[in-house]
């Protein structure tokens, strides 16, 4: 998942090579089945190398889950930047979501299912991301209202109530493959907008993200 290739000597390409090993194990055991001395064989590394970077599973677990929201949250700000202040940038924070979930099945599937079922830490750190998305479509929200394209809404609960839509269709995706994420954004994002009252009938279809 790593985006940029470092050098092996550099400690910052180490710990990308952690991660995308682990993402790899993670993905094909399971949390509770998963051992790093597995992690250590996939990525090639020290298991000095690996206990320098994540003294734990559970560490590494979430430092994967943390790596997964930071390019979401990348890929959401350099869609909006390409568009004006209002309901355009939210439009482009949505698509952004949900192709990029589209894109990353199986850090999703981390994020959105593991980490559901893995106790009090891990539910934690995804409460904080869904509060941090949330937060991010909140601010994009009350811009679009400041500057009149769409009716005082109540932002808080709005941009909860899209992240949870957003979260139950993708979660069937990840399990079952069904729809595919161009679908989800073509029937799901013109749903959201609606409901804070933005509807235009004559605007394009959505291009394809993936």
């Amino acid at each position: 998942m790593s985006e940029v290739k470092k050098t092996t000597r550099d400690p910052e390409s180490t710990r990308d090579k952690i991660l995308d090993a682990a993402l790899n194990i993670f993905a094909a055991k399971g949390y509770y089945d998963t051992r790093m001395d597995e992690i250590v064989d996939e990525s090639g590394s020290s298991k000095g190398s690996i206990y320098f970077h994540f003294p734990n599973k559970e560490r590494l677990f979430l430092a994967l889950v943390d790596q997964f929201a930071n390019l979401l949250e990348r890929r959401v700000i350099e869609s909006i930047d390409q568009n004006e202040e209002g309901i355009g940038r939210v439009r482009a924070a949505l698509e952004a979501i949900v192709a990029t979930f589209g894109r990353y099945r199986r850090p999703a599937k981390l994020m959105l299912i593991q980490a559901a079922g893995l106790g009090a830490p891990f539910e934690q750190k995804r409460q904080e991301i869904n509060d941090r998305f949330a937060r991010l479509i909140g601010g994009y929200l009350r811009d679009a209202i400041r500057v009149g394209d769409i009716e005082p809404v109540d932002v808080e609960v709005v941009s909860y109530a899209w992240m949870g839509a957003i979260y139950a269709v993708i979660i069937r995706w990840v399990y079952t493959g069904e729809p595919e994420p161009q679908r989800i954004v073509d029937a799901l994002l013109p749903v959201l907008l609606k409901s804070v009252g933005h509807e235009d009938r004559n605007e394009p279809a959505v291009a394809d993200l993936r």
